[in-house]
């Protein structure tokens, strides 16, 4: 097939479950493509000479040579190229943002819609899986090495499976009774189902890596006392578990959640699933949602499902600045939320029971840019309304969680608390210790948590051969 008629390829849109039936439950949303579909979508890629989407992904997939043997019919051989690279696949082609990454540079783009790879990653992983033929790669020997890995979210796990091929003993210590980190804890069931990332952890763990559950490190034991126990390398990837507030007025009324608390209910502890699952949540009916990230729209979006009859988005900037993934926005548009742009809360009211029933707001102008490069909300003075709301969602981002850094001595923090590291080899202050994702970063994406494990793994591996 020539370029010419490549170009004449629509991209091939997902399936999916139509708004009205899917507020209704928490299947994921998507369906995902049929192999007709992923044949002729993968299809539409012109085989780039110098792939620029290569370099748009943090996790160095070779992204060409996967989407060539999903043309050729070649499902399980795109699954094992892509694991070359990325441990996660089947993850990262449901959450990571493609759009802003390989997908924005794609040579389409420029003139037509880019190849669609992250359906397609979606695609041959889950055929993998579906079909029973996940093959587990010889690893290398044993180098006598042990690597201790501190939080199962997606830069540690990324760390696990690459050191683990290597021939090093790898444990992760995870502090929640399940492994996963942010994909099990604060991404909801309708747009990465808990099943798939199990899956992907019990990959690693046919690799050799092994999974302590229920483990605090910096409680139970700290960074010195692994040392002690004969690590010879540590990777921290604790992530960004601690909720912000506004701290305004009546902020401590029932009825008042952090995202952070919300989502876990619902995701780690299955609130969604009552009574087979007796976890407490409100089900409030007018619920707000304050924030504009991904997290605002998985948590307004978990809202519906639970029952509210009014799901409200309140952001400070307008929709243009919203960091969250165009798509999340269109399916909770579709879905029936209602936005309030340049608006933030000032005050919360109660009543005598000590419950949110209200929320007084000003409306906002976008004044001068800030450090993040967007313009920052001002507030016009005169503009307060008061919205009647019986929940309140906190999704205004995360802090780095505090407790390894607090523990470990000789770790450099900055003034936000995230841990001080290299960002091409995740080395920080303390010799022997690496981290990466979140507690880097501050909140970030699944794939860049990914890409920095990626890094620091390639660093530990030579670290240790140089012992």
């Amino acid at each position: 097939m020539t370029n010419a008629q490549k170009l004449k390829i629509p991209r091939q849109k997902m399936p999916e479950q139509g708004p009205k039936e899917r507020i209704k439950n928490f299947k994921e949303v998507p369906f995902g493509y049929t192999p007709e579909m992923a044949m002729t979508e993968a299809e539409r890629c012109l085989q780039c000479k110098k792939a620029v989407c290569v370099g748009g992904c943090p996790v160095e997939i070779d992204i060409p040579a996967f989407v060539r043997m999903i043309a050729e019919g070649d499902f399980i051989g795109a699954a094992k190229e892509l694991k070359k690279t990325n441990s996660l696949p089947a993850i990262c082609g449901r959450v990571c943002p493609q759009e802003d990454q390989c997908e924005k540079v794609c040579v389409l783009a420029k003139k037509y819609q880019p190849v669609a790879i992250g359906n397609l990653e979606r695609f041959a992983a889950d055929y993998e899986r579906e079909q029973g033929k996940i093959e587990i790669p010889e690893v290398a020997p044993p180098t006598g090495k042990k690597v201790a890995i501190v939080g199962s979210g997606p830069a540690g796990l990324t760390v696990a499976g690459d050191l683990i091929k290597l021939g090093h003993q790898i444990t992760i210590f995870e502090a929640l009774h399940k492994a996963g980190g942010v994909l099990v804890y604060g991404i909801p069931e309708f747009r990465l189902p808990k099943t798939i990332v199990q899956a992907e952890v019990d990959y690693l763990i046919k690799l050799g890596v092994e999974v302590k559950t229920s483990y605090v490190i910096g409680k139970l034991h700290t960074i010195d006392e692994l040392f002690r126990q004969g690590y010879h390398a540590i990777f921290i990837g604790t992530g960004a578990g601690l909720p912000n507030f506004m701290n305004i007025p009546g902020e401590n009324l029932n009825g008042i959640y952090s995202a952070n608390e919300y989502l876990t209910r619902s995701n780690l502890m299955k609130a969604y699933d009552f009574p087979e699952y007796d976890t407490p949540i409100f089900s409030g009916k007018s619920v707000v949602v304050l924030g504009g990230g991904n997290t605002a729209m998985d948590s307004v979006r978990t809202a519906l499902r639970l029952g509210a009859t009014n799901a409200y988005i309140v952001y400070r900037r307008s929709k243009a600045e919203m960091p969250a993934r165009i798509d999340e926005i269109h399916h909770a548009e579709e879905e029936g939320v209602c936005f309030h742009f340049l608006t933030t809360p000032v005050k919360y009211i109660g009543n005598d029971d000590g419950w949110v029933t209200a929320m007084e707001c000003i409306k906002m102008k976008l004044g001068e840019p800030d450090a993040s490069g967007r313009r920052r909300p001002v507030p016009i003075e005169g503009s307060n309304f008061t919205m009647e709301v019986d929940t309140v969602v906190v999704a205004i981002g995360n802090s780095s969680n505090p407790l390894v850094p607090q523990t470990t001595s000789g770790l450099e923090v900055n003034k936000w608390g995230n841990i001080i590291a290299d960002p091409e080899t995740g080395q920080t202050s303390r010799k022997g210790v690496w981290a990466g994702g979140d507690i880097v970063t501050g909140g970030a994406t699944v794939i860049l948590a990914a890409g920095a494990g990626k890094k620091a793994a390639r660093d530990i591996d030579k670290h240790l051969k140089a012992l």
